[in-house]
């Protein structure tokens, strides 16, 4: 019996997930997570994937000042450059390959803009955001933000595929972003015909395809489509293309968390105090930043 295909039979894959078109008012994103009926990967709660979208001269990202609360978000970039502001004063210019790693905690706001110099002529963007939950204990932290080169960050070798390790730990490599609870995300690049071969140690694993296409389960994956794996399977797939795929997983959750807008936590109570809180302007302003570009409060 062919050993590709007796590996692959190991994975039991449980569902699916599409990427949906989603506008965020001048350019649409790919939205993953969450999905109707699979809200969460481990502590992974939301992912977005941007563009490939080409800015004209003049124009470029530019979302306002806005909140969060009980997560911690992730920027990680393919093309492209955004400048960071939050309310503790960061400021950054995100470069591709690097990683920012902002904790809300029980608060804080910040803006994703393209720098000045990058709207003299068109740049591309192109990358993923993802939003982390924390523990349960850990919501009400202080917040906090970090930045980490793509220098930084651990190699790997999972099978054929060249890997690096983006948040979390996995096959006794450990990545200096600091995260709160068990998890993992690896960058994975792959050629035709490479194989990769993960275990996530009993962990709940998904995987998403960012670029050209794989086979899992028999099943064949293209971009912007995410395999969730059934809790426990060992992870075998082939790149039928030249491929990009993301790892990602963890611990799940004892108990559910709710999300609205930007909010995330396990107590809605929270969730309407930090909407009355946005509303009524008592979030820290964020640094270098007009108080009137400010993204109001949702209607519904």
């Amino acid at each position: 019996m062919n050993m590709k295909l007796v590996m692959r039979m190991k994975n039991d894959l449980l569902l699916k997930i599409p990427g949906r078109e989603v506008s965020l008012g001048g350019f649409t994103v790919k939205r993953v997570l969450p999905y109707a009926t699979h809200r969460m990967v481990g502590p992974f709660i939301f992912l977005d994937h941007m563009g490939p979208h080409l800015f004209a001269q003049g124009y470029g990202m530019n979302i306002g000042p806005h909140p969060h609360i009980g997560l911690s978000t992730l920027t990680y970039l393919f093309e492209g450059r955004v400048q960071h502001r939050d309310s503790l004063g960061s400021q950054v210019i995100i470069q591709p390959g690097e990683v920012n790693w902002m904790t809300a905690g029980y608060g804080i706001a910040h803006s994703e803009r393209s720098p000045e110099e990058d709207l003299k002529s068109e740049r591309s963007m192109h990358g993923l955001q993802i939003w982390v939950a924390l523990p349960d204990e850990q919501e009400d932290r202080e917040p906090s933000f970090v930045h980490v080169k793509a220098s930084e960050l651990p190699n790997m070798d999972l099978g054929d595929a060249e890997c690096v390790l983006v948040a979390g730990s996995a096959h006794g490599k450990v990545s200096p972003v600091p995260v709160y609870s068990p998890l993992f995300l690896i960058d994975s690049k792959m050629k035709p015909q490479n194989i990769c071969r993960f275990d996530p140690d009993g962990a709940e694993v998904a995987l998403y395809v960012s670029h050209g296409s794989i086979r899992c389960d028999d099943q064949v994956f293209e971009s912007t489509q995410m395999a969730v794996m059934k809790i426990g399977s060992t992870v075998e797939f082939e790149a039928l293309t030249e491929a990009r795929v993301f790892i990602l997983g963890g611990t799940p959750f004892k108990h559910p968390k709710h999300v609205w807008w930007n909010f995330v936590s396990s107590s809605r109570e929270k969730i309407e105090l930090a909407k009355l809180r946005w509303d009524r302007n008592e979030f820290p302003p964020v640094i270098h930043e007009s108080n009137f570009s400010r993204i109001p409060l949702p209607q519904s």
